[in-house]
């Protein structure tokens, strides 16, 4: 185990390997060194003391994967300060909570994604910044902020930028920062990420440098990083997959990123053939959207070793292309989640590849994995579905404010409590069932989504399939499918129940069967699972179908 802090690790790689490719942007023709961005990290920090932010101050993050992103990531790292990550689908009211949640004092943001204007949001929460001189702020909704960072070159009322900050850190003295860096160490919390929030409001997860590098350090060993592999990262970094698997990752191993903005398959693939790049980083549904894209057979991927899929479970079909047509025989499985930061299990390159299809693997090192009947709390026997719980070093420090939550998350023998539902086989691989709360309970049967999604892809023309709950007043839930089918194909919902019919018992086959263009997702790029039960309600109403 390393006690080494995220800068520490930058700061060793500028000094052995100065001239290797940190971060790349190929879009923009944006390339900086281990040695330019550490300088570029160092210069920023200044700033950020010069204007008041201090040892376990908040600082926010709302952005997508800009050079700004990661520069204050380890800015804040150097000083000891807190970098709280901002989803980026967020609306104003999630915003605001966050902000005032996690007492945020410094909130830095990009001009805006999609529909949302940033900085129209954040002037509407804090109204004082028009009228307020930069380092004078005080807001009467958020009184723990004192800065606001726009992430550019752009000056708005109010706002520093990201621009004037590192050439102003570049003219300050270096003995403040070495100070704030002699008071840093692995034990502090160096990020908090908010849990997505599917249900109720979300909870300010802290982790520490000790909790993240380590796991950064497991994951990259998993792989057979070196400072010679490639990453292309096109997940967002405000998620655990982007800023602990994919940075965390890189920098505990010396290896360059090449990162994409915002996701675009053919971006990805573009910049996977000009960079070529090692390993590739997505959810199941970014990989369905390279191996699908008309270009596909344009770029060369021939570099592509490994990389990581997570997530979501992936279909066996499209886990056998990403090995074969995109060249990554070695990619692996991680499991895990923001409170076990995140990775508590994962695949290996040395297990054959329907092991890495069907299972998430087994237990990272220095991680102890049970799964707990969560009726009793009694260790399940191999075979038997449980609790996914683990113990060790990548448990998170707790929920921000929230003892109350983190003695829920966390028992007494210390084991953290997942909510998802798996089961372990006699050589000790993990597969993940479902979630607790997505399973469905029919007439006193449970039900587990995944076990009918798993059957149902043996449809072949089915592209992806969500199993959920939908409310009834007889059996208090119904089994709903909704399919999204490849192009071209056709498929009725009798065709789905024959199918089902003798291979499934009775009262796991769909009774409601909706065919659907898109599912609802996070911006993390998982499937919303929560939501189908009022959409299945209103497709049923649409259709005329009777809620039995």
């Amino acid at each position: 185990m390393t006690e080494l802090t995220l800068h520490g690790w930058l700061e060793k790689w500028a000094d052995e390997i100065p001239d290797n490719d940190f971060m790349v942007y190929t879009d923009r023709n944006f390339r900086l060194s281990y040695y330019e961005f550490n300088q570029r990290a160092d210069r920023l920090a200044k700033s950020l003391l010069h204007i008041g932010v201090g040892h376990g101050d908040k600082v926010g993050v709302w952005a997508k994967n800009i050079p700004d992103w990661l520069t204050l990531m380890f800015a804040c790292s150097k000083i000891g300060a807190v970098l709280v990550t901002v989803n980026t689908n967020y609306k104003r009211s999630e915003v605001e909570y966050v902000m005032r949640n996690a007492d945020i004092h410094t909130m830095c943001l990009m001009n805006g994604y999609r529909d949302s204007d940033y900085v129209q949001i954040v002037n509407d929460i804090v109204p004082e910044l028009k009228s307020s001189q930069r380092g004078q702020l005080r807001s009467e909704k958020l009184p723990k902020l004192r800065n606001v960072i726009y992430m550019g070159a752009e000056k708005y009322r109010g706002m520093y930028n990201t621009a004037e900050l590192i050439v102003l850190g570049g003219q300050l003295p270096s003995e403040p920062l070495a100070e704030a860096k002699a008071r840093t160490n692995c034990w502090d919390v160096v990020n908090m990420q908010y849990t997505s929030g599917t249900t109720g409001f979300p909870k300010g997860v802290m982790l520490t440098h000790y909790n993240i590098v380590n796991n950064g350090v497991s994951i990259g060993d998993c792989m057979h990083y070196t400072p010679k592999d490639r990453l292309l990262l096109c997940v967002p970094l405000f998620h655990c997959f982007g800023c602990v698997l994919g940075v965390c990752a890189v920098i505990t191993h010396g290896v360059s990123m090449v990162i994409v903005e915002d996701f675009d398959a053919m971006k990805v693939l573009a910049s996977v053939h000009k960079e070529r790049c090692t390993s590739l980083y997505g959810v199941p549904t970014m990989f369905v959207a390279e191996l699908n894209h008309p270009m596909f057979d344009m770029f060369d991927l021939t570099s592509l070793r490994t990389g990581i899929m997570a997530g979501a479970p992936c279909p066996i079909e499209y886990m056998n292309q990403v090995m074969t047509r995109m060249h990554c025989k070695d990619i692996i499985i991680v499991y895990g989640l923001t409170e076990t930061s995140p990775g508590m299990t994962a695949t290996r390159v040395s297990d054959p590849p329907e092991i890495r299809a069907t299972t998430v693997g087994q237990a990272l090192p220095d991680v102890e994995v049970k799964v707990l009947n969560p009726e009793t709390g009694e260790e399940c026997k191999p075979g038997e579905t449980g609790e996914m719980c683990c113990r060790g070093y990548n448990v998170m420090k707790g929920y921000y404010n929230n003892p109350k939550a983190t003695a829920e998350a966390i028992d007494a023998n210390g084991f953290l409590h997942s909510g998802d539902l798996g089961v372990m086989d006699e050589q000790g691989y993990f597969r993940i069932t479902g979630r607790i709360k997505e399973m469905i309970i029919r007439g006193g049967e449970n039900i587990y989504p995944r076990e009918i999604e798993n059957f149902l892809y043996n449809m072949p023309q089915i592209e992806q399939v969500e199993i959920a709950g939908i409310p009834s007043p007889k059996y208090g839930e119904q089994v709903g499918a909704f399919i999204r089918l490849k192009k071209g194909e056709t498929l009725t919902a009798e065709d789905v129940r024959a199918f089902c019919r003798g291979q499934i018992a009775q009262y796991k086959i769909p009774k409601y069967i909706f065919f659907v263009e898109t599912f609802p997702m996070t911006a993390s790029g998982k499937v919303q699972k929560y939501l189908f039960k009022e959409i299945g309600l209103e497709l049923a109403r649409q259709q005329g179908l009777e809620v039995v």
